[in-house]
């Protein structure tokens, strides 16, 4: 099951948003604070409870600097995934979205398409208010 988030435009260069996100402590400015709990992170990884008591895990795979960063599930997510951030330079500023890659049965792909497209495009949005905010 492939998922692509909404492409959010940042005020801010590659190596800032690639260097942001590269740290997994940061993510959690990225996520909805409403749906989360037992939050924990290294500069790494990081794991976190959504609603529903489901734990996720993701964990730095790599990078191809400064466009793309690569993250996979750790083995307490339920499911195998893999998350490529996509970057690139937009006149002045970066654009950049998420990809999803995850192997799920078709009765899980109905029950997890359209939160996760809602979080991944929350999570684009609110690196965008992020910027924003820090550079008001």
């Amino acid at each position: 099951m492939k998922i692509e988030s909404q492409k959010a435009t940042v005020q801010a260069s590659q190596t800032e948003i690639l260097e942001f996100l590269s740290n997994a402590e940061n993510l959690i400015h990225l996520l909805p604070q409403d749906k989360i709990s037992d939050w924990e992170a290294t500069t790494e990884q990081c794991s976190f409870k959504v609603q529903g008591g489901i734990v996720i895990t993701l964990i730095q795979n790599g990078m191809e600097s400064p466009n793309k960063l690569f993250l996979k599930a750790g083995e307490k997510s339920p499911f195998p995934f893999d998350l490529t951030v996509h970057i690139s330079p937009l006149s002045g500023a970066t654009e950049g979205y998420i990809e999803f890659d995850g192997k799920v049965n078709m009765f899980l792909k109905m029950m997890v398409e359209k939160p996760l497209t809602a979080l991944f495009d929350h999570m684009t949005k609110q690196l965008q208010n992020w910027y924003a905010d820090k550079n008001a």
